[in-house]
């Protein structure tokens, strides 16, 4: 096989269909449009319209509610604290702050704050300033022989 002897795969290529060029084309005058209505002017965009029936949108149930002003928190688990000391990444004598689990790399970064959560096991005993922590969380950092500290208005 030599460089001029490559070709694209049989029907890889498609001739672009070329509308509006005369009589002979089979698509001149109107274009394949049909004549007059909304949809042979330009310009149009009927999408989520069904011709008259009830579009899909409003046929299905509206449910629920999405808080405007909700809080979104980066979220760490207990078993992602003990692999990170593990692995020398956070130092278990120093607070674990939230700068300093952004630093380590444990969360991408803050958000509205750092939430811990329960899952896994800690051996390591930390004393951990976040912004908020579940009950279970709190537990098991306590029972490590830690402290876990939040704001005033999360507890």
């Amino acid at each position: 096989m030599k460089l001029h002897e490559i070709r694209d795969n049989e029907g890889a290529n498609r001739t672009k269909k070329r509308v509006a060029r005369g009589p002979g084309s089979g698509k001149g005058k109107t274009a394949g449009r049909g004549i007059k209505g909304q949809k042979s002017r330009s310009g149009v965009a009927l999408n989520g319209y069904e011709g008259g029936q009830m579009p899909l949108y409003r046929r299905l149930p509206k449910r629920g509610f999405t808080k405007p002003n909700a809080l979104k928190f980066a979220v760490i688990n207990l078993g992602q604290l003990q692999r990170f000391v593990d692995a020398g990444k956070l130092d278990a004598k120093a607070d674990v702050t939230e700068d300093a689990l952004v630093a380590a790399g444990v969360v991408r970064r803050k958000l509205d704050g750092v939430r811990l959560l329960g899952k896994g096991e800690l051996k390591a005993k930390l004393n951990i300033t976040v912004t908020g922590a579940s009950k279970s969380a709190v537990e098991a950092v306590e029972k490590a022989g830690g402290k876990v500290t939040l704001p005033a208005a999360a507890e």
